[in-house]
């Protein structure tokens, strides 16, 4: 059975309410938790590509990217879980992995079970939550990876999300 059902989180998966690209991030992580990520993006067979400063390169090991200096040039991790779901990681900081994912992408129960999918990877291999918020509403999650629970959970009302 899926971790949530589209008819339950339709809200939450609705460009116009929760913005195209909502936040995603693992709290409490670590230069071991990014080096972990790229490991699996490697390792999956996934489609993905690094950037640094705009130019393509070869995913380095996470300590020659983090920590970032204040005016380091950007760096994104894009990643293709499945060729029409696009996930860009943003390797800002040590202390957490930041994410988004265009919601466009992800319409009806199969985006709702790819996004699932994705989340409980990552939270699985980390051993931590991983949350999603409405795009610039990071800090205010409406749903999330519970590792406790082994599964995505809803952390907010999908009726009436209050976005």
């Amino acid at each position: 059975m899926p971790d949530l059902l589209w008819n339950d989180v339709k809200n939450f998966f609705d460009p116009n309410l929760m913005g195209t690209l909502p936040d995603l991030w693992v709290p409490d992580a670590s230069v071991e938790d990014w080096q972990a990520v790229f490991d699996l993006v490697r390792s999956t067979g996934w489609a993905w590509e690094y950037e640094e400063g705009g130019t393509v390169r070869p995913l380095p090991a996470a300590a020659e990217v983090l920590p970032r200096p204040v005016d380091a040039e950007s760096v994104l991790l894009r990643v293709r879980p499945v060729p029409s779901v696009q996930v860009n990681f943003w390797p800002m900081s040590a202390t957490e992995v930041d994410f988004d994912v265009d919601l466009r992408e992800l319409q009806g129960q199969a985006g709702v079970d790819t996004l699932c999918d994705f989340v409980c990877a990552f939270g699985r291999l980390l051993g931590k939550p991983v949350f999603m918020a409405a795009e610039g509403q990071y800090g205010y999650p409406v749903l999330g990876f519970d590792p406790a629970a082994d599964r995505v959970a809803l952390l907010a009302d999908p009726v009436d999300p209050g976005l």
